[in-house]
């Protein structure tokens, strides 16, 4: 058998817009970032703000919905692949 290399799919959360519910979506960042509620306020107020970097897609969808029943505007974005290593 062929060794296969095998590389999870890894997104990234961004914050685009808190909305106009700021606390609760200070409160989805701190619960999906463990982040202190001061810095979950910081990174809430300073958008675009990348919340939760290269995480499995099924996450990134998770933590996606979460912001957005929140009052947040919050999207996925693919990190870029790798470059290959050639000689």
């Amino acid at each position: 058998m062929a060794d296969e290399y095998f590389s999870p799919v890894c997104d990234d959360v961004v914050l685009t817009d808190p909305g106009t519910r700021t606390l609760d979506v200070v409160q989805a960042v701190r619960r999906l970032t463990g982040l202190s509620l001061w810095h979950s306020k910081v990174l809430t107020v300073r958008v675009p703000a990348v919340i939760l970097a290269g995480v499995p897609q099924e996450d990134t969808e998770a933590a996606t919905t979460a912001l957005r029943d929140a009052g947040a505007q919050a999207e996925v974005r693919q990190q870029p692949e790798p470059d290959s290593l050639e000689p």
